[in-house]
């Protein structure tokens, strides 16, 4: 016969599975979903976050392709390819960078400040309606703060990590 402490845990595990199946879910149908909103731009929640990254004040002089990795939580190697597509786009610039010439930085060109400002942020907001359709302010707010404790958590679980082929497939 299960203890009242290991029937707790059991419980816990439960919804700890449940819950991060859900976030599974969550993920592949913002990817899904995401890209749907977007596509008539030429684009994929992966550009839309770039766009995002590269549209924020802080990044307005552009950004090294190590810290918008970083940003993103991505391996190098993934976001490689999609900066490649981006540029040949003309979304996206890139110069060496002047602090560190092996670094190059990312910027976003005027016509994908356009595309991102003009086009897929109104669709962008149209998609943030119907996918929080049902949550009020609080709701939302409260959504936020878990999810970013449970993403500090995840991060210190990451820094024990030693880099390896796993990563290959981070994205």
């Amino acid at each position: 016969m299960e203890s009242p402490n290991e029937s707790s845990q059991n419980a816990r595990m439960e919804l700890a599975n449940r819950l991060f199946f859900r976030l599974y879910q969550c993920a592949n149908m913002l990817h899904k979903t995401g890209s749907r909103a977007v596509e008539t731009e030429g684009l994929t929640t992966q550009q839309w976050a770039v766009l995002g990254a590269l549209s924020r004040p802080k990044a307005e002089g552009g950004m090294s392709v190590g810290d918008l990795a970083r940003y993103l939580m991505v391996s190098r190697q993934n976001l490689s390819g999609v900066l490649s597509r981006m540029e040949r786009d003309g979304h996206l610039g890139s110069a060496p960078d002047g602090r560190d010439r092996r670094s190059r930085l990312i910027t976003m060109t005027d016509y994908g400040r356009k595309v991102w400002i003009e086009q897929a942020q109104p669709k962008i907001y149209d998609y943030y309606e119907q996918a929080l359709e049902g949550f009020s302010v609080n709701d939302t707010a409260h959504a936020l703060h878990y999810l970013l404790k449970m993403l500090e958590n995840m991060k210190r679980i990451d820094e024990g990590h030693e880099p390896g082929i796993a990563d290959e497939t981070e994205g």
